[in-house]
């Protein structure tokens, strides 16, 4: 149920930025916020390879958007990046976080730890993934909206 529910939001975020030029996916459409499409499937790529690879498998890897000068690089898009390379990245990291799980049961701890120290369920993580996906399919329905009125899933 919860990986059934984590595959939900992450089709929900395909569908918010299918049929969208590049132009459009990188329009920060809610100012003044610098909030995009393309940001958010860049973020959640992000948070995959984080939470299902770092944390679950203990993976030591290095962030794929974000540095030490811009640590929200993964929401930063500039005229150069396109909806090819973010979703390539973001499908190819939620094919890795598929490939994690499967190696895990809901209640087996992870590899690496949180900055708490502590290492967490991969039911835990789950939950968490789902939440994150929610919050952003939100602030997704809004992007897309603006950008070109649709509305819903």
């Amino acid at each position: 149920m919860l990986e059934g529910w984590l595959d939900h939001h992450r089709e929900t975020l395909a569908l918010k930025c299918a049929g969208l030029t590049d132009a459009q996916l990188r329009e920060a459409s809610v100012p003044p916020s610098a909030l995009t499409l393309l940001g958010l499937v860049r973020h959640l790529a992000e948070v995959e390879r984080f939470w299902f690879r770092e944390i679950l498998e203990g993976a030591e890897l290095p962030d794929l958007y974000s540095t030490e000068e811009d640590p929200d690089g993964d929401f930063t898009v500039t005229e150069s990046d396109t909806w090819a390379e973010a979703e390539s990245v973001w499908l190819a990291e939620t094919a890795a976080a598929r490939k994690s799980a499967a190696a895990f049961g809901l209640d087996d701890f992870s590899q690496g730890v949180g900055s708490s120290g502590e290492p967490f369920s991969l039911r835990w993580i789950y939950t968490h993934m789902i939440e994150e996906y929610a919050r952003h399919n939100g602030h997704a329905d809004l992007l897309r909206e603006r950008v070109d009125g649709a509305t819903g899933e």
